[in-house]
């Protein structure tokens, strides 16, 4: 965090444009939420046959590029709606802190976003242009996450809305274009990548819960309270798990798929500083224990299919 200088009244961030800085307004906690899914979806297509390195990496990117392009909206538009200031509690706030101006961190996410489009273009050429609509649509999700007069994180489907696309559809894609199609194993893998990148977004407004309230929003945390939100994210963290075992027990998965479970410490801990801690600041371990859970449990999915496939 750079130094503050109070003046008039308002408050002056010292300008600081290191690397640091912009790597930070990505949100590369986050980014992982992008990583993990590409990877699950193109492990998955092995088993049909040889796989398109080349498409691999461009949804890869593509991916990583639109969730980073998603995070920076987010940073945008909490500025200009003063949902940030200098004493925030997160990685974002890069505004406020930091001396970026608003307009950069816009046309920086735009550009993401145009890099993305071209590499769409590339995808579709090579598999289906059908995936130009989904992806057009995917990016529309991203920007009005926390775009337009009525920001999806303001709602009751921020949950849901980032798990079918960040979690499951980024799978799906990223099977098809690899095989031409989607089955049944694909769709049911998925599920608990939607579950779970949907609880990254939950964690984040029991963090935010109190600020919500004060600026109007109508969140699943705010609709349920911090109690029965801890109990949701405690039980869909269940369910993610339970699932997988259900897929092995009905030979969809291997067997090696139930090294998931070694990311099960990183779930109790995120639920623990959350019952634990009330402060915002004190949670944010929590948020990002949360985070974990999803990327190791993703990894640990991929791992086990390729070695069921190789066995």
């Amino acid at each position: 965090m750079q130094p503050i200088l109070h003046q008039n009244s308002q408050t002056v961030v010292e300008s600081n444009h290191g690397f640091q800085v912009w790597w930070k307004m990505t949100r590369p906690h986050t980014l992982t939420a992008a990583f993990a899914p590409v990877l699950l979806g193109t492990v998955l297509a092995l088993k049909t046959g040889k796989i398109s390195i080349s498409l691999f990496f461009a949804m890869l990117i593509a991916s990583l590029l639109i969730q980073a392009a998603t995070n920076m909206f987010n940073e945008y538009y909490d500025f200009k709606r003063g949902l940030d200031t200098a004493h925030s509690v997160g990685i974002g706030g890069t505004i406020v802190r930091d001396g970026v101006k608003p307009k950069t961190v816009l046309n920086l996410a735009f550009g993401f976003y145009g890099i993305a489009l071209l590499l769409g273009v590339y995808i579709c050429a090579n598999s289906s242009w059908w995936l130009a609509l989904v992806g057009l649509i995917c990016m529309a999700v991203g920007y009005f996450y926390t775009g337009g007069p009525l920001p999806i994180s303001s709602t009751p489907f921020g949950e849901i809305l980032s798990g079918f696309f960040m979690g499951m559809l980024i799978i799906l894609i990223s099977f098809f274009i690899q095989t031409g199609t989607v089955n049944g194993t694909s769709i049911l893998v998925s599920v608990p990548s939607m579950i779970l990148v949907g609880m990254i977004m939950l964690s984040n407004n029991i963090r935010d819960l109190d600020g919500d309230k004060e600026n109007d929003r109508k969140t699943v945390a705010i609709l349920l309270g911090k109690k029965r939100s801890i109990y949701l994210l405690a039980s869909m963290f269940t369910i993610s798990y339970l699932w997988v075992f259900g897929l092995i027990f009905m030979a969809v998965t291997p067997i090696w798929t139930a090294l998931v479970i070694l990311s099960a410490p990183k779930a109790i801990t995120a639920i623990k500083g959350f019952t634990l801690n009330t402060i915002p600041i004190k949670m944010a371990p929590a948020m990002k224990a949360t985070a974990q859970t999803n990327t190791i449990f993703g990894f640990l999915l991929a791992i086990g299919i390729f070695v069921g496939y190789l066995l």
